[in-house]
């Protein structure tokens, strides 16, 4: 008897359906065979099936099982195909009188029936819900497959369970989400800004950065407040939107980042990679390519502390993907592409020493030293990052006056009002911040008056922008004019967006 369940497997951040067909034949000598790509993981489920079907009551058939995994010519991976596998051999063999099992089913199978968490849920619900309209899933992946509205989903413990459901012995009772998860979760951050003594430079760039989705570059002698700084960024950034929340838990789902415990992404990412970092390890990639830390950042911060201590190699590698938002690995076994739209926060000593220019401290390194350092940033690298802030050592009286500044929640709110601006201006269009404007829609959303024009031919002149910098000086415009509640780009917007462009280089 032939038996059909639908399953999905994963490539990239996309789901695709699975058919898996079960037959078992009395009219030959006892086996069990599984085709149609799988990897060794789908391997062992033979073995796993076979005991859980044991161990939960039933009969494992005394015949030749043959398992197809459809369509063939893509490869399968991963234990997720248990449950269906038990399900329709349990079907097959007329334990189970259910014809049509008109949804998704996944899940892998311990040795007593029960089932454990499973990687990639949230893309497999996204599929149930244009397929099907219901998805049968491990019940600790319940919170994550709820994530998707308007999807049945059902909590499955274990396979006795999933049994006694399509037997009408006890139902399964379904659950859909009917709530909007739009700024739902807070943000949360390891500082707050206002604990940040003086650097009132750098606190601006990080809200226009925060409101504007740019890169900033910070440059300062050691113990300047450099990571300090980088780590309250998360205080004072906007909340996820629901796509945004599903952007990001798909990420993190595929690649086994989630947890039972925390199935969902609730706050914006921020990852802060060693500069030790393979290129593998920050951009994906792999047999089987997996997300780096690049996609890991998606839709929140990638902090990399002393940017010129990673290999060069790796840093020219991020090149493409801050200009596309989006990173594509091909390998042997496939193309695979990841969104990377994050926020790069980078921190750079001036010199090996790192004293550099400092007033109290003097530096110990060689003239050479100190060009060799500085050259491991490429210029292409270096035009790509919006903001360069210089972080200069913090005075005494600063450290110990009683002086206070923005706490995060107020700055936030501010950001918030800033994005807010944003989302309602882009709703048409698929983008949702300043800083990902091509430049058709910088002439469209960035009009700029005479006044701007002339501050911008003079800049080009003498600061020797290129062009990929006049643009970005606009978007930096436009987001400074949104943190002000400004319509129009005004001239002390483009002046202050100029402020944060490097010195003039020969």
């Amino acid at each position: 008897m032939l038996a059909r369940i639908y399953s999905g497997t994963t490539i990239g951040l996309d789901s695709i359906l699975v058919e898996v067909e079960v037959d078992v034949s009395s009219r030959s000598l006892p086996a069990f065979n599984i085709v149609g790509l799988p990897n060794k993981a789908v391997e062992e489920s033979k073995e796993r099936v076979r005991s859980a079907i044991k161990n939960s009551g039933g009969n494992f058939p005394d015949h030749r099982i043959t398992v197809n995994l459809a369509p063939a010519d893509i490869p399968k991976e991963g234990p997720s195909y248990d449950l269906p596998i038990a399900l329709g051999l349990l079907i097959a063999d007329g334990q189970l009188k259910a014809q049509d099992i008109d949804g998704l089913v996944l899940g892998e199978l311990s040795l007593d029936g029960t089932l454990r968490h499973t990687n990639g849920v949230l893309p497999m619900a996204l599929l149930a819900r244009e397929k099907f309209g219901k998805i049968f899933v491990p019940s600790d992946d319940l919170t994550e497959a709820l994530l998707v509205k308007d999807l049945q989903v059902y909590p499955v413990k274990s396979l006795k369970e999933l049994f006694n459901h399509f037997s009408d012995i006890q139902k399964i009772i379904p659950q859909v989400r009917t709530n909007n998860l739009d700024g739902v979760f807070d943000t949360e951050a390891e500082y707050d800004m206002s604990e940040i003594k003086g650097q009132e430079q750098a606190k601006r760039a990080l809200e226009i950065a925060a409101a504007g989705g740019h890169n900033v570059l910070m440059k300062g002698t050691p113990g300047s407040g450099k990571t300090m700084l980088a780590r309250a960024l998360p205080g004072i950034l906007p909340k996820l939107t629901e796509n945004e929340i599903l952007e990001v838990t798909k990420i993190y789902s595929i690649s086994g980042n989630l947890t039972t415990k925390e199935s969902v992404v609730k706050f914006r990412p921020f990852r802060s990679p060693h500069h030790s970092t393979s290129r593998n390890g920050l951009i994906g990639g792999g047999t089987k390519p997996a997300p780096g830390e690049i996609s890991l950042a998606h839709r929140g911060v990638l902090f990399l502390d002393e940017l010129p201590e990673f290999p060069r190699h790796v840093l020219e590698s991020l090149r493409q993907p801050l200009e596309d938002g989006r990173v594509t690995i091909s390998r042997a076994a496939g193309t695979v592409s990841y969104p990377s739209k994050f926020i790069l926060i980078a921190a750079s000593n001036p010199c090996p020493c790192g004293y550099l220019g400092d007033e109290k401290r003097q530096c110990r390194c060689l003239s050479g030293q100190v060009i060799k350092y500085q050259r491991r940033l490429s210029g292409p690298l270096l035009d790509r990052i919006d903001m360069h802030v210089d972080v200069p050592t913090v005075d005494f009286e600063k450290l110990t006056g009683n002086s206070t500044s923005d706490t995060s929640l107020i700055i936030r709110n501010r950001v918030q009002k800033a994005r807010d601006i944003q989302n309602e201006r882009y709703r048409d269009y698929p983008i949702t911040c300043n800083a990902e404007l091509n430049t058709k829609l910088i002439k469209q959303f960035c009009e700029l008056n005479e006044q701007c024009q002339e501050l911008l031919k003079t800049a080009v002149l003498k600061l020797n922008l290129s062009a990929r910098s006049y643009y970005r000086t606009i978007k930096l415009g436009r987001t400074i004019a949104d943190l002000a509640l400004k319509e129009n780009i005004e001239a002390s917007h483009i002046a202050e967006a100029l402020m944060y462009r490097p010195k003039i280089e020969d």
